[in-house]
């Protein structure tokens, strides 16, 4: 792994008179992939813009390598692509779209080619595609474009926000394939906000979690919201779809956020009485993914309409003959719960 690409130092940005983002401390090395997860509205989009050097920040610092960089400065405006979730492509033809960028800087040389190689690494066949009109794409195949448009410039950082979500299963393939194809053949750093997790911890050096704007953890955490309403023993609870009941001790708000880090997952067929301290909650398991950077296995198991991310060693997902599918047991203490 390489030296700290970014450096993000007391970043606070403030939109509407509120701070929709506040980051205390980051660091991405260069030639990472970094993932970003969390609900809509977490402020993911927010952070691609500042990182990609599309916005300023309110208050605090961007370092790139090791220099504090605005935006559009030219020490990064050559080197930093951000592709957003919509593919926004202009009216002109696919390759007339993807040798955009390149005109904009004169950088000429060998254009068909580089134009039919980047077709070529997302899928689209240059002699097919690079006449046809944009609106005459389908949703899958804009994207792709979107995304050729950005390869064919060979960024030192390729920012993705949400590049699979609304799109056919063999373009969200064929664009995951040929972001980590840029990684590999020239150290482009990734940095991807995705509902996708399972890919994620699938290929990512590290995923955070992002939560109203603050960076939390592993992204392995479990964001409960309120409202929470008074409940047995003291305890406050959430009722759930199916009648199940979350519990927790007395939030400082009804409307806070809860944040319980880990819930062990026991395989059974009926359901485990609460003990003290200790909630069960039934649920199905709904993926299994191995986590990259740590070996682990990250499983996401849906109580009701709640999904819940755990983290078991590999021998428990054997001996326990867990699967996508399988009816479990979910288990946390309750003193364990943070609130946010």
């Amino acid at each position: 792994m390489g030296e700290p690409l970014y450096f993000i130092t007391d970043l606070v940005h403030v939109y509407r008179g509120q701070a929709v983002l506040r980051i205390d401390r980051l660091d991405i090395p260069a030639g990472s992939i970094v993932g970003v997860i969390g609900p809509n509205g977490s402020g993911k989009s927010t952070f691609l813009k500042l990182v990609g050097f599309v916005e300023k920040p309110t208050a605090g610092e961007i370092a790139y390598n090791g220099k504090p960089a605005a935006p559009f400065a030219l020490e990064v405006r050559h080197k930093v692509s951000l592709m957003p979730q919509e593919s926004f492509l202009m009216k002109r033809t696919v390759s007339n779209n993807v040798a955009y960028g390149l005109k904009i800087r004169k950088d000429l040389d060998r254009l068909e080619l580089r134009i039919q190689t980047a077709l070529s690494w997302v899928g689209l066949d240059a002699a097919e595609f690079a006449k046809r009109p944009s609106y005459a794409l389908s949703g899958g195949e804009a994207q792709r474009v979107a995304l050729a448009a950005r390869l064919i410039l060979k960024p030192e950082v390729l920012l993705l926000d949400e590049p699979t979500a609304s799109i056919d299963a063999l373009s969200a393939q064929l664009i995951k394939d040929a972001a980590l194809k840029a990684r590999s053949e020239w150290g482009t750093t990734l940095i991807i906000a995705s509902h996708d997790w399972q890919w994620l911890y699938g290929v990512c050096d590290r995923v955070v979690h992002l939560v109203r704007g603050r960076l939390m953890g592993s992204g392995r955490e479990n964001i409960i919201f309120g409202p929470w309403e008074p409940g047995p023993n003291g305890l406050w609870g959430k009722v759930l779809a199916d009648g199940q009941r979350i519990l927790v001790q007395k939030p400082p708000e009804a409307l806070s956020a809860a944040v319980i880090d880990h819930a062990a997952i026991v395989p059974a067929e009926r359901p485990i009485p609460n003990r003290d301290h200790q909630v069960s909650l039934s649920g199905v398991i709904t993926r299994l993914a191995l986590e990259k950077a740590s070996g682990d296995i990250i499983g996401s198991v849906l109580v009701a309409n709640l999904p819940f991310t755990t983290t078991l060693a590999e021998s428990e997902v054997r001996e326990n003959g867990l699967y996508p599918g399988r009816r479990v047991q979910l288990l946390y203490d309750i003193t364990s719960v943070r609130w946010f």
